[in-house]
């Protein structure tokens, strides 16, 4: 039976940024948790989970020989690190903040 878990459980991240685009790394313990991830890690899925701080759209590249994802998330940080007023201007802690989302796992 499936029951849900923060992607904490499943996968490391981490981020960064360059100008008003967002992007994370997020890297599965293992192949079972990749599988995991790449099904339910989705671009809604990600901008329904950041609300209004992703106003762009998101991308997701699949990396299997790390068992990793690349998300790129577009207009992420309110005009980059010289305009914003975003506390996280330059989107460090939205790899932690990723984290927090629940998928479904056995």
């Amino acid at each position: 039976m499936a029951k849900k878990v923060r992607l904490s459980e499943l996968a490391l991240a981490r981020s960064g940024d360059k100008g008003d685009i967002s992007d994370i790394g997020l890297m599965a313990f293992n192949e079972k948790n990749y599988a995991i991830i790449k099904k339910q890690v989705t671009p809604q899925r990600v901008k329904e989970h950041f609300k209004d701080w992703v106003k762009g759209n998101v991308e997701i590249y699949e990396m299997p020989n790390v068992l990793s994802l690349e998300i790129v998330m577009h207009q992420a940080l309110g005009g980059g690190a010289t305009k914003t007023l975003r506390f996280d201007q330059t989107g460090k802690a939205m790899g932690n903040a990723l984290l927090f989302m629940e998928v479904e796992a056995d």
